[in-house]
């Protein structure tokens, strides 16, 4: 015997019909094929490359966004009960957390392990309708067999909260490996909102040294909770160079790295004033990429040359490579998830040794998914992860 849910043939979905235009509609419960999944969802986190795409409009609608899915098993293709997979086994009723993203593994930039660059990887397998876009914003999604690798079953003993706040843990962790960090090292990560908070807890974890840096006072005390040595508003500091070395007592040498976690050009250009001789800068938010220049026909060409330098280099962003050359800084990026580190993050969260829970701050029903969208976009004093529950 096994379980057997009653599946409708409609759903309620959140369809993005165009910029800023969210809409509650009816539409199939999506219809899965041999080896995929039917996952009746549960809860589904707001991330910000989501909210990017609908209030800039950088894909075409209609779409079913939503990718920090967690649900329970519902249905499993070709008629089965279970599915066993390299990875795990795989049975309806089991509560699991999602991985839209599941690179080849075997590609030029895998073997790399730049696996946001592989061409598998940037497929989006889970989908509630329409162009595959992660569906959570649904009641039902489909998981389509090349992501199989990426579901995580969720202990018991945890929430479905939990298991969708393992993709975004994924994407810190990713990025805190990129960097060359010992025990003792002192890190600066600018922005402590959810991922800034993680990240800050992450670090503390691995025996280094933070010193947080938000603008919210509210944020800057959880961040002393979530591990950081030092907090500095550097809107109030008006020089965050000299706040951060009385902070660190000078003794310390200086930061070894930084992390940004805002999409503040100026935040780039402080850190690498203060990151020290051999250090490093990682972005983390600057995903939107800038506007393309415009090819027109030129007068001559030192002034197309000109038209070309200054679109490609805004003159507000004045970047010294002398301090990445002769000081040998590193300025790297750091995009998306680590399949590979599924395991790792999934014992980090589940253990409770990265405690998500006290980041959880608003729960929206599926029909108010438009005000969650809103109030991620514009955070409040009191605002930090936002989910979406069907629970």
């Amino acid at each position: 015997m096994f379980l057997v849910f009653a599946i409708p043939k409609t759903m309620r979905a959140v369809v993005y019909r165009g910029v800023n235009d969210l809409r509650l509609e009816t539409v199939p419960v999506p219809r899965i094929g041999a080896n995929e999944l039917l996952v009746k969802v549960a809860i589904c986190g707001v991330c910000p490359t989501d909210i990017k795409k609908i209030q800039h409009g950088t894909v075409s609608p209609p779409r079913i966004f939503g990718h920090e899915t967690a649900g329970t098993i519902v249905k499993i293709g070709g008629r089965s009960s279970s599915l066993i997979t390299r990875h795990s086994s795989l049975k309806i009723g089991d509560r699991v957390a999602l991985h839209h993203h599941v690179p080849c593994l075997k590609c030029h930039f895998c073997r790399h392990r730049a696996f946001a660059q592989c061409e598998t990887y940037k497929r989006t397998g889970i989908t509630a309708g329409f162009e595959p876009a992660g569906g959570g914003y649904a009641e039902y999604v489909r998981v389509m067999d090349f992501v199989l690798p990426g579901v995580v079953k969720i202990p018991e003993k945890n929430s479905f909260a939990e298991g969708a706040m393992l993709e975004p843990v994924n994407t810190i962790l990713k990025a805190v490996k990129r960097l060359n960090l010992l025990p003792g090292d002192n890190v600066l990560v600018a922005g402590q909102g959810p991922i800034g908070l993680m990240f800050t807890k992450i670090l503390q974890l691995a025996h280094v040294n933070v010193l947080a840096t938000d603008l919210l006072a509210s944020r800057l005390k959880l961040a002393k909770k979530f591990g950081a040595k030092w907090t500095v508003n550097p809107e109030r500091s008006r020089n965050l160079q000299v706040a951060s070395r009385r902070d660190m007592n000078v003794a310390t040498g200086g930061l070894d790295a930084a992390i940004i976690a805002v999409p503040s050009d100026d935040a780039v250009l402080q850190a690498l004033q203060l990151v020290r001789g051999g250090g490093q800068i990682l972005l983390f938010a600057h995903t939107k990429r800038a506007a393309k220049p415009e090819v027109q026909s030129p007068k001559s060409e030192v002034q197309n040359e000109s038209r070309s330098h200054f679109a490609l280099h805004p003159p507000h962003f004045s970047l010294d490579l002398a301090s990445v050359c002769l000081d040998e800084k590193d300025l790297i990026g750091s995009y998306s998830s680590d399949f590979t580190l599924q395991a790792e993050v999934a014992r980090l969260v589940f253990s409770r040794r990265l405690d998500v829970r006290p980041l959880i701050t608003h729960r929206f029903p599926l029909e108010q998914t438009a005000a969650a969208i809103a109030l991620a976009a514009r955070p409040t004093e009191n605002s930090l992860k936002i989910l979406v529950t069907q629970t």
